[in-house]
């Protein structure tokens, strides 16, 4: 068989693979194939090719949805849009942060108390109790609809439940009335 028939067929069977496996087949069989470039090169090349697919999904779901009602934008982290990934990941330690869980978000997010009365979640610094880290379907990085998200914890009953009812029955939320983080009213009132 022809040697450029076979060398052929090779680069055919490996363009279907991911870019390492086509880099170690390559510089196993042929002498100065270019090295790969650096991890964080391909995380990034992953990330996009990721992001662009769940993107793609993402409005072909809001397109199938989109008849009468409208869905929630889709919110990023900064750090993470900008691939800053070490901000937040430490790579060579066993938890992969560079800080604790529950200290990791006020590394950027200082002073962010700012009342006498704070929510539990927030006062130990459990923020992803309703906000994801790099991406989410919902505004504010909440992991799900604001009208449900407060419900996930607060499953007892209310001191004034008949005036909730009524309120939400107005197609009012919590966070119309509370703030979800802190406040200088009881109950986080506005």
């Amino acid at each position: 068989m022809n040697k450029y028939f076979f060398v052929f067929l090779l680069c055919l069977l490996v363009s279907g693979c991911d870019q390492v496996t086509r880099h170690q087949v390559l510089t196993t069989i042929f002498e100065g194939v270019p090295s790969l470039p650096p991890p964080e090169e391909l995380c990034s090349d992953y990330h996009e090719q990721e992001m662009k697919k769940y993107l793609d999904e993402k409005a072909g779901r809001e397109l199938a949805a989109k008849k009468d009602t409208t869905l929630a934008a889709i919110s990023h982290h900064k750090p993470y849009v900008e691939k800053k990934c070490k901000d937040c990941h430490d790579f060579e330690s066993k938890v992969g942060l560079v800080r604790p869980k529950l200290e990791l978000c006020v590394m950027c997010h200082t002073n962010f108390i700012k009342g006498s009365f704070v929510h539990g979640p927030v006062e130990v610094g459990d923020c992803s109790a309703c906000h994801l880290p790099h991406s989410s379907e919902y505004s504010s990085l909440l992991e799900m609809d604001k009208n449900r998200l407060c419900d996930k914890c607060h499953t007892e009953k209310r001191l004034a439940a008949n005036m909730h009812k009524q309120v939400m029955a107005k197609g009012m939320n919590c966070v119309d009335c509370h703030d979800p983080h802190f406040g200088d009213a009881m109950y986080f009132l506005k």
